[in-house]
Order: structure tokens, then C-alpha cells, then sequence
């Protein structure tokens, strides 16, 4: 297939620097945060994605978009984004996902020559990324973390089943597996049955990699953002999700801010020291039913959750640019407590697989799960999305969601059959 030229259009088309950031993975939530985030300060910035129709790309604070016609990931990708930094000599580079950090990672001494990389270090990062590694530091360091084995094949099943127990949690060390051909994200799952996990570790190793088997906590999830450079912190932000897509573990759809924990906001700071951890990085802790915090992971890039740290006061986008310029970084010292931010598509997704996992460990009542989503309504928060300051993602945004509920509903008939 030949390659799509990346169409500029002559007033733009000048010297290195014309473009201030191009943002990667524009169909993600977070990066219509990074597009707005910077765009509002006069910061002209380039969103990309391999399809058309996605929210950042009607952002008003969109300068340009473009559409790369190869795969995230691929090594098509990388000629494509290549191609990209060197027509719109973009200052930083930001990306969000774990399929194009994983291709920067593999291409950074080259892409490193025509942009600066938001993104943290070696060997950093690859301590960050593993979660095997990230829970051994943890431990050294005293702080709690799950019960786990490690497990490569469905034959060990067994002998982790013992270890563990049921219900357990299995989940990826590396959420992304792949080379230069194919690769994929996997989400972590709740297994209730010996048939179930061997289920959930052929899926996740049939790339190559390696599954922990985790005890399940059901207790308070909580999320804990930090800017950190040079040995200084710059700003840190909490959060708890109340609900999640999956129901009991996932993407953030329902949270509100709260007051810094005591002990997950010290344990996630000495961490991401202890790592030397730089830029923008999101700890995450579940807590037991005795309110005790265990730390579940890092993910060491923009999270889908962190507009409601800028709408609370804390712009970790901006402070992502700053760093990754080597320019100052602001410090922000506090930010609003209490207020709540929903993803209405994503909630309603999580409340109806709620209905449809009746009976499954930490799945409320029908009843309860109707209540909660509909009372929903009746607290004031924001909403994803929705900034009348720039309406333009909305529509897009809500075609998008429908496509992936009409999706999940197709899959979920198909697993019936």
C-alpha cells in the first residue's frame, strides 16, 4: 500500500519549530485534554490518529490533523510519524497510548533528532511499564502490594490457583505485547472459575509475555498523579473512581477529587523517586475492606481520567509540555477537593455489563446499579467531552461511543452463541 502523503497546506508549510506539540493517539480522551490544554494558551498543535472522525480532531484548538494510514505500532507507523515531525517540525512529541509509546521506545534514538520526547527516561520507563519490577521496588520500599504469582502458559494455572485463590485477578506484567507486525493492549479480568483462567492466560501470553495471578481487592480505588523532575516534585493530584469500564477495574468513568491520602500519596511519591521517575506518572492503589492502601501499578503516560486534575486546578498536560522543553515548570501547591467527573457513554457501558455479571464477585444489586447510575444525575460535575468553550468534539465524540457500545454488544452476542 503506498504511502499517504501528510497534506499541509502552503501558510503552514515553514521551518523547524513552526508546530509547538504534535499529540499522538488523538481518539483517546485524554489527548482532547492535551489539545485543549495547550491550544487554549496559544501553543499551535497537530493531532494524529490512523482513522478519521475522532473527538480531538474538532477541537477548535486543533491546528492541523492528520490521519496516518498504517497501524499503531507498526514500523509503517514510524516512517508515517517520521514523516509528520519533519513536514510540521513539531517542538514535542506526546503520545498516550501504550502501542505508540512501545514504537517510540523502539525508535526513540531516531525520532529524538527531530522532536523532544514527553516521555521518561530509560531505565526508568521500563521499570514503570513491567509491573512484576514496579511491585518488587514497591516491596523493598515497605509499602503493601497483592498476593501474586507470575504465570507464562495455562498449564501453571493450577498451581497459582492454589497460591492465589479464587476470585483472583490476572493481569498482564506488560499491558502491551507486539513487534514490528501486530500487537495488542490487554486489560486486566476477574476469574472466578480454574476454567476462566486458563481461558484469560491464553488470550494474554498468546503474544509471548507473562500474566500475574493477584488476589482481588474490592476495597476503594484510588489514583495518585505526579509531575516529578530533576529530584523535585512539581505538583500531585488525588482521585477515586467510583466507577470503572470494567466494573471492577479499568478505565476511570465516574471519580472525584479528594484530599491528598496520607499514606498512598507518600507511598506513591517515594516510589516514583525511588524509580527517578521523571514527567507525568499515575500510581494507582486498591484498598482492602480494612482501608488498608495496596499498590496496584504505575502507568507512566497522560491518563484518560486526568481532566478532572485540570479542571480542579492542576494542568499536568501544560506541565508534560514544559518539561519535555527543558523550560521552567510551574509548581502547583493545591487544587480543588470534592468535585466529580463523569463519562456518560463509558458509564452507561459499565452499568449495563454490571447488569449482565449478576452474581459475580463485587457486582451490586440490579436494583443498586440503576440507582446509582440514574441518582448520578442529580450531583452537579462535569462531563467528558462537554466544554462549551469548544462544542466542536461532542458529535464525534458520541458517534464514536455508540460504534464501540454497538461493538461490545455484537461481541457479547457472539460469546453467548
Amino acid at each position: 500500500m503506498p504511502m499517504k502523503r501528510v497534506e499541509i497546506s502552503p501558510s503552514h508549510r515553514s521551518t523547524q519549530g513552526s508546530y509547538d506539540a504534535l499529540v499522538l493517539d488523538a481518539r483517546l480522551r485524554q489527548s482532547l485534554v492535551l489539545v485543549r490544554s495547550l491550544g487554549s494558551r496559544n501553543l499551535r498543535v497537530v493531532a494524529i490518529e490512523t482513522f478519521d472522525g475522532v473527538p480531538a480532531f474538532s477541537s477548535r484548538w486543533c491546528q492541523q490533523k492528520t490521519v496516518l494510514e498504517a497501524e499503531e505500532g507498526s514500523q509503517r507507523y514510524f516512517i508515517c510519524l517520521q514523516q509528520a515531525l519533519a513536514t510540521t517540525g513539531a517542538k514535542v512529541l506526546i503520545a498516550s497510548s501504550d502501542g505508540t509509546i512501545a514504537l517510540i521506545r523502539r525508535y526513540r534514538q531516531q525520532l529524538e533528532r527531530l522532536t523532544h520526547i514527553a516521555l521518561a527516561r530509560e531505565p526508568a520507563l521500563s521499570i514503570a511499564i513491567n509491573k512484576e519490577q514496579t511491585l518488587e521496588i514497591a516491596k523493598k520500599l515497605g509499602l503493601l502490594i497483592p498476593r501474586s504469582i507470575q504465570v507464562t502458559s495455562p498449564d501453571d494455572v493450577g498451581v497459582a490457583l492454589r497460591e492465589i485463590g479464587l476470585p483472583a485477578v490476572i493481569k498482564p506484567v506488560e499491558s502491551w505485547l507486539g513487534n514490528e507486525q501486530q500487537g495488542a493492549r490487554f486489560i486486566p479480568q476477574l476469574v472466578t472459575t480454574t476454567q476462566e483462567g486458563q481461558q484469560a492466560v491464553a488470550e494474554m501470553t498468546r503474544l509471548g509475555g507473562a500474566v500475574l495471578f493477584q488476589q482481588f481487592l474490592d476495597g476503594r480505588r484510588e489514583a495518585i498523579s505526579i509531575m516529578y523532575a530533576g529530584g523535585r516534585r512539581y505538583a500531585r493530584f488525588a482521585q477515586s473512581a467510583k466507577r470503572t469500564d470494567q466494573p471492577l477495574g479499568g478505565t476511570s468513568v465516574l471519580r472525584q477529587s479528594i484530599s491528598m491520602p496520607a499514606d498512598s500519596g507518600d507511598q506513591a511519591e517515594y516510589l516514583v523517586r525511588e524509580i527517578d521517575l521523571e514527567g507525568y506518572s499515575e500510581v494507582e492503589f486498591r484498598r482492602d475492606r480494612e482501608g488498608n492502601a495496596y499498590l496496584m501499578e504505575i502507568n507512566p503516560r497522560l491518563s484518560a481520567s486526568v481532566e478532572i486534575a485540570v479542571r480542579s486546578g492542576v494542568d499536568f498536560p501544560h506541565l508534560l509540555y514544559q518539561w519535555a522543553c527543558g523550560d521552567c515548570i510551574d509548581e502547583v501547591k493545591e487544587y480543588h477537593v470534592g468535585n466529580w467527573m463523569r463519562y456518560l457513554m463509558g458509564d452507561f457501558a459499565t452499568t449495563m455489563a454490571s447488569l449482565l455479571q449478576q452474581g459475580r464477585p463485587g457486582i451490586a444489586s440490579p436494583a443498586k446499579v440503576l440507582c446509582d447510575f440514574c441518582t448520578t444525575f442529580f450531583v452537579p460535575m462535569w462531563y467528558d467531552y462537554l466544554d462549551w468553550r469548544d462544542p466542536g468534539p461532542i458529535w464525534p465524540a458520541t458517534v464514536c461511543d455508540l460504534h464501540d457500545l454497538w461493538q461490545r454488544a455484537v461481541q457479547h452476542k457472539k460469546s453467548k452463541e
